[in-house]
């Protein structure tokens, strides 16, 4: 793992005690007492820096690295990934045995990097009124504090429980907004609708905070960044207005990528199309290991193990620029999958890491409009996107029902591998759908495929191999295998849980 280069403070949340300290390294590089930390608003904003390092690139093992594991565990549980189950790292998540084992690494691991997160952020916004600095220095580092805390709220508010729309008074997860050491006292669980109202206050407040802060890179949160996640949080809590108007705030100045740069690998921040996303160095690369999942075309990647699901294919025109990603793949062991090639590697194995892009707030723009009765804007919005994809426009039935069914499916198809597909089913109330590829008759779909020297054969097409959760009941919505479990530890150090 690589060192940290960033100054953080060693602070541990109440939660997660045992074990945590030592499988997630959260001893700092350089550790600095308190008060010094937090003597200036300058030092403290290296305790963000510090945090959001540790938030990306460290983990106690290679299948467990930063945020990008909670990402790759949201598309090996969804419908369009075809995990590998012979390969390191998902297999658990792509069969349903992962998550809903709470006595994992992974689900410690998640639970615990989202908690230090938020207590380091409260840490922060505790004491950064007493630090000296100007005001200006002050409501950047508090306002990017609050969107980070933010963020973590929300992604336990998306795994850790069913929609809101379901249930919003649905018991899910912890609220912390002050600081907590060893010896805090545990809470009990906060209410979907108490976690929402938290997570909207903390990004309303960063919007104001950040009106006069501009970054230096993509790494740090501005207000394009707080309003994709506004845009996020209405589009989970159905408030389809302020979704719509999030949505297009946060995309304004990001033009969506053209046909060229979407084959160039999804690896570099610099990608005028990505809002957010984590730049990766040779010195600084432990995310970068996510691509060894995602990259299925690149000779240096080494499991390859994000395979696509042959009907997945099927959705895309063959104009799309999408389509031609695909290809099926003729190397030995692994003849007759299906390779998209989304992801590439960079040169030396890095790559960046993408949290946010203006594709994915036009399609939540698309799908507010549409649910709130509003169809004609939501066509000419998604066929904007379209169109930039080369893919055929929308021109099919303008019923409502009809129309927010095309914009999910562009989800699927536009954010493959970015992260979506688990909380995509969780918030629409949907189903993970896997079936065989086989004909009519049950028989597998034969492919061609070239091999390393040359030859084309023919071969049984591969997808998915997992069809049912591990008690073999049917897929259906709203499974308790879809969630996300709260640690066993976690539950004997917190008696309010």
């Amino acid at each position: 793992m690589k060192k940290l280069k960033y100054l953080s403070l060693l602070i541990i949340t109440a939660l997660s005690f045992t074990g945590c300290e030592s499988e997630l390294e959260t001893a700092p590089t350089n550790q600095a007492n308190e008060e010094e930390v937090f003597k200036t608003a300058e030092s403290a904003e290296t305790v963000i820096n510090g945090t959001w390092a540790k938030f990306n690139d460290d983990g106690p093992t290679y299948a467990n690295i930063g945020y990008s594991t909670v990402l790759r565990t949201s598309d090996a549980m969804g419908s369009d990934v075809a995990v590998l189950t012979n390969k390191y790292g998902f297999p658990g998540a792509y069969a349903f045995t992962d998550l809903v084992n709470n006595t994992g690494s992974r689900p410690l691991f998640i639970w615990s990097l989202l908690y230090s997160t938020i207590n380091n952020m409260n840490n922060v916004l505790a004491k950064i009124d007493a630090a000296e600095g100007s005001p200006e220095k002050k409501n950047q580092v508090k306002g990017q504090a609050k969107a980070l805390r933010a963020f973590c709220y929300l992604n336990l508010a998306s795994f850790y429980q069913f929609s809101y729309l379901k249930d919003k008074t649905a018991l899910t997860a912890p609220v912390y907004t002050e600081p907590t050491t060893t010896a805090s006292v545990g809470k009990k669980k906060a209410s979907l609708e108490e976690i929402y109202t938290l997570i909207k206050s903390d990004l309303t407040d960063a919007d104001q905070l950040l009106q006069q802060y501009s970054r230096n890179n993509k790494d740090k949160i501005d207000r394009s960044v707080v309003n994709g996640l506004l845009a996020r949080v209405y589009l989970n809590t159905g408030d389809w207005t302020q979704a719509a108007a999030s949505a297009k705030l946060a995309r304004n100045g990001y033009a969506l990528m053209t046909a060229e740069k979407y084959r160039q690998g999804f690896n570099d921040i610099s990608n005028g199309e990505w809002i957010w996303g984590h730049g990766q160095t040779q010195e600084q690369s432990g995310e970068s290991y996510a691509f060894h999942f995602l990259d299925v075309s690149s000779s240096g990647s080494y499991y390859y193990s994000f395979m696509a699901d042959p009907y997945f294919k099927n959705l895309f025109d063959t104009n799309d620029i999408r389509y031609s990603l695909f290809s099926w793949d003729g190397n030995p062991g692994r003849e007759g999958l299906l390779r998209y090639a989304k992801f590439k590697f960079k040169a030396n194995l890095i790559a960046d890491i993408v949290y946010m892009r203006a594709a994915e707030m036009y399609l939540i723009e698309a799908e507010a409009e549409a649910r709130n009765g509003n169809v004609a804007n939501a066509i000419t919005v998604l066929n904007q996107l379209k169109a930039t994809r080369n893919a055929n426009l929308y021109n099919g039935s303008p019923a409502q029902n009809d129309v927010i069914k095309e914009v999910l499916i562009e989800r699927r198809k536009e954010l493959f591998g970015e992260g979506f597909a688990l909380s995509d089913i969780i918030r629409t109330q949907g189903t993970v759908v896997r079936k065989p590829y086989t004909d009519a008759a049950g028989q597998a779909i034969k492919v061609q495929v070239t091999t390393p020297d040359g030859t084309v054969k023919t071969v049984n097409g591969r997808g998915h191999s997992i069809f049912a959760f591990p008690d073999q009941s049917a897929f259906v919505p709203n499974s308790r295998y879809y969630l996300f479990s709260i640690p066993q530890k976690e539950i004997e150090n917190n008696p309010n849980l």
